[in-house]
């Protein structure tokens, strides 16, 4: 699994703005269906209310370069643009809860 964090940042809550119409426009549900998607989900920082968190995973990379590839990928770039939002991006790729790890997780 590869895991996306998208930082978006912008002024006067364009960022909040975004993820709403993102949400309400339907092309959230769209791309929660493409195949090989696990997860697409905003999140709001408590201490920097200018960001918005999406943590965006994958099965594979095919899946995410599928997913570039898409009309999709044009209303999200339109709709960053329309709000004037900037990105940092980490990326991450999923391996296995040692047992060391085990023994912290609640369940």
């Amino acid at each position: 699994m590869i895991t996306v964090n998208l930082y978006y940042t912008g002024e006067n809550g364009n960022a909040r703005k975004f993820a709403e119409e993102m949400e309400k426009s339907g092309t959230v549900d769209k791309i929660r269906s493409e195949k090989g998607n696990l997860r697409y989900e905003y999140f709001f920082s408590m201490n920097d209310p200018e960001t918005v968190l999406l943590i965006d995973a994958w099965e594979n990379q095919e899946a995410i370069d599928v997913h570039h590839a898409s009309s999709m990928m044009k209303t999200i770039t339109d709709l960053r643009d329309k709000y004037d939002l900037h990105m940092r991006v980490e990326r991450f790729v999923s391996e296995d809860v040692s047992s060391t790890d085990e023994a912290f997780i609640r369940k």
